[in-house]
């Protein structure tokens, strides 16, 4: 590589030899030391390359500048076709601008964002479910009046898988939990010489709060989690796909059988988890307090009306719809694989028993204030 002056602004510089990852390191030098002296008004001449690679081309680019390479044709119209492109090819990608440093943060603002990015994630989330909860109410009204419609083999065996299944668990459950609060119901009415109103003590709480919320929070994890990997399963199968394209609705076919299953067994399972947690309070009163069953029944139809019975009986519709109205949207939700599979079965049960918590915690505010 030399440069000849031609005049006092002007210089002819012969770039010749070959250009390859071979000799990159003498290259190197020789553009650093000559670059310098290069200016726009200089001519060049490239006839006298020898072979030419990308680790030449890059360091002729770096030599000559990326704009001038961009006018090869002006200046350079003899070169061949081939070097032409590779020398442009390596000019544009060079010419890229450098892509802006991201500004540094201080973990406060990486913090407020994280809580933002969650609130709106929550935000859209519910959006999606109150549209859900739409389609499944409207698919579900088309197809009351419609009886040709109804998938009753269907239904049947989500009522078996749903309800009688978790029966055995519920009444255990109920029955545990039942004796449990009558023992901590006698333990602090002790002081005080009232045990005798632990038997008030266990039929409101499992009438209003504990039959229902226990039932719903066990198939809120057992239903809800086997609703959303049965979908899941499909959709990463493309069977639901295979639905549509066959001309019928997954709505209609996957979602109202689970839906009205679980609207059928909730109650059911609610009011075997009332029985279940008032024999496990009779069964502790009885043994433990000298309270007779008969005495025990006799104050459950003295002091406790039948409002409350009512007030808990009627949140197990409520909660059995959003249960199964979520745990199909998570099994929607999936995508192909076995990781999202798993992740939606678990936020199935998580939003499952977030929302039955909720909405408890709401009625039970709504019920006071009404005073049933």
């Amino acid at each position: 590589m030399q440069r000849q002056p031609n005049s006092d602004s002007q210089a002819t510089l012969t770039v010749g030899g070959d250009w390859t990852l071979a000799h990159y390191a003498a290259l190197r030098r020789e553009v650093e030391r000559t670059r310098r002296q290069v200016t726009e008004s200089d001519q060049v001449d490239l006839d006298a390359i020898g072979e030419l690679d990308t680790a030449g081309a890059g360091l002729l680019v770096e030599l000559l500048g990326p704009n001038r390479v961009a006018r090869l044709n002006d200046w350079a119209p003899h070169l061949p076709a081939e070097r032409q492109a590779l020398l442009k090819t390596v000019a544009a990608a060079l010419d890229k601008p450098e892509a802006a440093q991201a500004p540094e943060t201080n973990g406060l603002a990486d913090v407020l964002a994280h809580v933002g990015r969650t609130v709106s994630g929550v935000w859209n989330q519910q959006r999606t479910l109150l549209g859900f909860i739409g389609l499944t109410l409207q698919t579900m009204f088309a197809v009351m009046f419609n009886p040709r419609r109804w998938r009753v083999t269907s239904l049947v065996s989500h009522i078996e898988a749903t309800g009688l299944d978790a029966i055995p668990i519920v009444a255990l459950l109920t029955f545990l939990v039942g004796a449990v609060v009558a023992f901590l119901g006698a333990t602090v009415l002790a002081d005080f010489g009232a045990t005798i109103y632990t038997v008030n003590l266990v039929a409101f709480s499992f009438l209003r709060e504990f039959g229902v919320l226990l039932a719903a929070i066990l198939l809120a994890g057992r239903t809800a989690s086997a609703f959303a990997a049965q979908i899941g399963a499909m959709k990463s199968n493309e069977e639901i796909d295979a639905i549509r394209t066959l001309g019928l609705s997954p709505i209609e076919l996957l979602v109202l059988p689970r839906v009205l299953a679980m609207l059928i067994t909730l109650p059911i399972l609610t009011f075997i988890g009332i029985l279940s947690g008032i024999v496990g309070g009779l069964v502790v009163c009885s043994l433990a307090l000298d309270i007779s069953p008969a005495m025990f029944f006799t104050i459950l139809q003295r002091d406790i009306p039948l409002n409350h019975f009512l007030v808990g009986i009627g949140k197990a519709p409520v909660f059995a719809f959003l249960i199964a109205v979520i745990g199909c949207l998570e099994g929607f939700k999936a995508s192909g694989s076995a990781q999202s599979v798993g992740e939606h079965t678990t936020s199935s049960v998580v939003q499952s028993i977030f929302m039955v918590i909720l909405l408890d915690a709401v009625a039970a505010l709504f019920f006071m204030e009404m005073g049933w």
